[in-house]
């Protein structure tokens, strides 16, 4: 089995993630409860995209998230450092780009708008990250970030870590074609900051006007912001 450490070293994560590929988008249904899809809505409504509009989906995986904002009209593309996570979406009708969030493969200024769902907490330098994306954006451009985080109720944060870290890998054994990968991922979103510790770190990559947004209680936020 292949897994990653909270070290993040790019290329067992990259491999980690060619080895969940085959399995990954119904396994996340079934672990999310099939709350992914509106997740994905909630972040495209939240970009605020159209026709005319140039949008980067990073660390799209296999570009389902990519698909979803396709719907608003604006041309979209999927960029994924997991080239195996890319063929596994090869039939979705998006373009497609093996990338690494810390050094993407764009000019500056290209895109409207830039959007990554639940991939900034396994970029091994997620700050960098964030300056790439400002700077492959156009002053005025949008960013939405869609990641776990820290759920508002205090009863409610404390069954939701006992069930990451106990009943997310039991599941994951059940519908994954690779569970250990889903000890990282707990043990990631674990240590992920929360609402206002991301949004200042946004703020210090070069965005503004960030704000967030919580879904589920906070098991998801959705941190927004625009280029100076």
């Amino acid at each position: 089995m292949s897994r990653a450490t909270l070290d993040k070293d790019p290329r067992d994560v990259a491999s980690m993630f060619d080895a969940v590929a085959r399995r990954y988008d119904i396994t996340n249904t079934v672990l999310s409860l099939g709350q992914d899809r509106s997740w994905r809505r909630a972040m495209r409504a939240a970009l605020g995209i159209g026709p005319g509009d140039r949008v980067l989906d990073l660390a799209a995986g296999t570009a389902v998230s990519t698909v979803e904002l396709a719907k608003s009209g604006a041309w979209c593309v999927a960029a994924d450092f997991s080239v195996g996570m890319l063929r596994a979406g090869a039939a979705r009708p998006v373009s497609k780009v093996a990338a690494d969030a810390t050094k993407l493969p764009f000019g500056d200024d290209v895109f409207d708008a830039v959007t990554i769902s639940f991939g900034l907490r396994n970029v091994v330098d997620h700050p960098e990250g964030l300056r790439e994306m400002a700077r492959v954006t156009r002053p005025g451009g949008r960013l939405v970030v869609c990641e776990f985080s820290t759920p508002v109720v205090p009863v409610f944060s404390t069954v939701y870590k006992e069930y990451l870290m106990q009943m997310l890998p039991r599941v994951a054994r059940a519908v994954s074609s690779n569970p250990e990968a889903y000890v990282y991922l707990a043990e990631s979103i674990r240590a992920w900051p929360d609402q206002p510790t991301l949004a200042r770190q946004i703020r210090d990559a070069g965005w503004s006007q960030v704000r967030w947004r919580n879904l589920t209680g906070g098991i998801v936020a959705l941190h927004s912001a625009v280029k100076p």
